[in-house]
């Protein structure tokens, strides 16, 4: 097998629009935007707010190939909710200051098919990720039936409290009010009116205890705490059944949403905190996903419930059990991706496909890994292990140019105008993304104590550069490696046994192929190529002064002990079609949820305007499926790549 190196290939959309008329829609969807921002920050605390469908413009189109299906980072974040303000080639524009997979080392294929162009994600809909659960099975949404038993409340509980009464009761449970209780009147009142009251209370706003009580000859029941503060700690221990798994695990199906944002999202209806969920994944906003969620000490019914007041979300396949799930204990995940409007001929397209299943594609850190701004992710990792704190706090706050939000812009020039961190958190109407974390820890402890100051930041987010650093040196060296010898195994080249690193030895070379070779991400407990790789390794991070031999830092979270990462994935269970189509809003294939509500499937055309090309394939976790898909059509992913040839259209 030979590397092939990268070559471009343009993207074509399958329609041009007016520009007035896209420039139009933009600002109407602006309006919009702004429209329903307000209405969230004053009524998401009601039972009412709904989840809004997004409304799609060329902007977004422009941004639609960016795939958040590894260590996003907030920049990825803050890029994907920039509004499209004025020229939509605007953009473009602000994107020539993004990263291309070069800046990153991403340089080589490992099929020598001629590549062609086609369109990832014109819809959210043409890019579904199914998990694969530690049991090996591929999960879906297929069931919204409810496991009721005896202890659950009727249905009636969602609807005999008024919006008005569940706020006041919010602000009893959240001790955000002066007033020690909260009564409400009963209206027609009965005893079995009271005792679906006193359920609503105790079931909506755990650590909430309820009380009848006789007032001018009304009855009204009473809401206090039970056990002070206290009661928040654990607030559904007193009303679990024993009997009963203290976990509730279930399938979420959601459109257009990030794993996080959606769960942000269910702890605000349920009204509890987020860090009663746990997952096994993230996966991606722009795209439909299926995962397993589980959460502690809320019902299926009451989950179940949502279902009725959340849009571009479904939940179901509930059950009980006594566990939460684990970050990594997925064994990967099931892709179903649509490529619209492809140029390859059948033959291309063939022999594109039978490569991806039979040889597989370069694993690649995908571009999301490393940020989508001027500043990429890998530079902050660098500083951080350098010790230069002063840098990490200069690249993180600094003015940067392209496509940021106005506020963050402002932000930045305060910052560098005054170096003042409570006069440029003034400017931040968010304050949780990195920038105002960082400034609210550099408010607290000042400038002296950077490395204080960055700790507030969440652990993740902060172990996110480094790792991104990390990547930034295994795709350069993978690409070096390929570059040297190709793709075959060669002595000196790593393999895993039972879980430890070995060396390939020229008596057994043979044994092994390019699909066993691993390659080291750079840390203290990992050994080294044999060959030349060994050697660059110790270069590149020499060249950024660091010390191969002492990858442990003076802070412990951010030592690297280093793993080791396959240079070649193999797809399985790869399947493929080639479609053609004339209407390009249809979709191309049936959802789960399609499916549950018997929808029939879409008719195509015999002979249609536009072909697409519907893969199926599998991969295991931290695994990019940009990386998979860029292999059959042999073209550079970065979002600036992708924004500028897609400006054409928009032109």
């Amino acid at each position: 097998m030979e590397a092939v190196e990268m070559d471009n290939a343009s993207l074509k959309r399958p329609h041009s629009e007016d520009k007035e008329a896209n420039v139009d829609e933009i600002k109407r969807q602006k309006v919009l935007e702004e429209a329903l921002k307000e209405k969230e920050n004053t009524d998401q605390k009601t039972e009412a707010e709904a989840e809004l469908k997004p409304i799609k413009t060329p902007v977004e189109d422009a941004k639609k190939i960016v795939l958040n299906e590894g260590s996003a980072g907030q920049d990825e974040e803050e890029l994907e909710e920039i509004d499209g303000e004025g020229d939509p080639e605007s953009f473009a524009d602000m994107m020539k200051h993004g990263l291309t997979e070069l800046d990153v080392g991403i340089t080589k294929f490992v099929s020598s098919h001629r590549g062609f162009s086609g369109i990832l994600k014109e819809r959210y809909s043409d890019f579904v990720v199914h998990e694969i659960g530690k049991d090996g099975q591929t999960i879906h949404l297929d069931d919204f039936s409810v496991p009721l038993d005896k202890e659950d409340p009727s249905e009636e509980i969602f609807t005999v409290l008024s919006a008005e009464d569940k706020q006041r009761l919010e602000d009893l449970q959240l001790f955000k009010n002066k007033e020690g209780s909260v009564a409400i009147e009963v209206i027609e009142d009965t005893k079995e009116k009271r005792t679906v009251m006193h359920q609503a209370v105790k079931s909506l706003f755990p650590g909430l205890e309820t009380k009848t009580e006789d007032r001018d000859g009304k009855k009204y029941i009473v809401a206090y705490h039970a056990a002070g503060k206290k009661a928040l700690a654990n607030p559904r221990k007193h009303s679990w059944p024993k009997s009963r798994g203290s976990y509730c695990h279930f399938v979420l199906y959601k459109e257009n949403k990030d794993t996080m944002d959606a769960i942000n999202v269910l702890s605000r209806f349920l009204r509890v905190k987020p860090n009663i969920f746990s997952y096994m994944g993230t996966k991606d906003k722009r795209a439909i996903t299926v995962q397993e969620i589980a959460v502690l000490r809320i019902t299926a019914q009451r989950l179940a419930h949502l279902n009725n007041c959340l849009m571009n979300f479904k939940l179901g396949n509930f059950s009980y059990k006594n566990h939460p799930l684990k970050l990594g204990e997925l064994q990967g995940n099931h892709f179903t991706v649509v490529l619209r409007n492809i140029t390859g001929t059948d033959d291309q397209v063939q022999h594109a496909m039978q490569s991806l299943r039979e040889i597989g594609f370069v694993n690649y850190y995908g571009m999301q890994r490393f940020g989508t701004t001027a500043v990429p992710t890998y530079q902050v990792g660098r500083a951080i292990l350098q010790n230069n704190w002063n840098e990490v706090i200069d690249l993180i706050l600094k003015p940067r140019p392209g496509a940021e939000k106005g506020y963050l812009v402002k932000c930045r020039e305060e910052w560098a105008k005054t170096k003042d961190p409570d006069a440029a958190l003034k400017k931040l109407p968010v304050k949780r993304c990195v920038e105002g974390q960082l400034l609210r820890g550099l408010s607290k402890y000042g400038l002296k104590n950077i490395v204080s100051a960055f700790g507030i930041i969440p652990r993740n987010n902060r172990l996110m550069y480094i790792h991104s650093y990390q990547s930034y040196v295994w795709n350069n060296m993978v690409s070096r490696r390929i570059e040297e010898y190709g793709l075959v195994a060669v002595p000196g080249d790593l393999v895993l046994k039972g879980g430890t690193a070995v060396y390939i030895e020229e008596s057994d070379v043979d044994n092994y192929t390019i699909h066993d070779v691993v390659m080291p991400l750079p840390g203290f407990d990992v050994i080294y190529p044999k060959h030349k790789i060994g050697k660059a390794y110790e270069e590149i991070l020499a060249a950024d002064n660091l010390d191969i031999s002492n990858m442990k830092h003076k802070i412990r979270d951010y030592s690297l002990s280093g793993a080791y990462r396959k240079i070649i994935i193999r797809p399985q269970d790869v399947s493929w079609e080639l479609v053609v189509y004339d209407d390009p809003k249809i979709p191309l294939f049936n959802t789960d949820l399609d499916k549950l509500e018997g929808k029939p499937p879409a008719v195509l055309a015999t002979e249609g305007k536009y072909k697409a090309l519907k893969m199926d394939f599998s991969l295991p976790p931290s695994t990019y499926a940009t990386m998979a898909i860029r292999e059959v059509l042999k073209m550079d992913t970065s979002i600036k790549n992708q924004t500028q040839l897609n400006t054409i259209w928009l032109r």
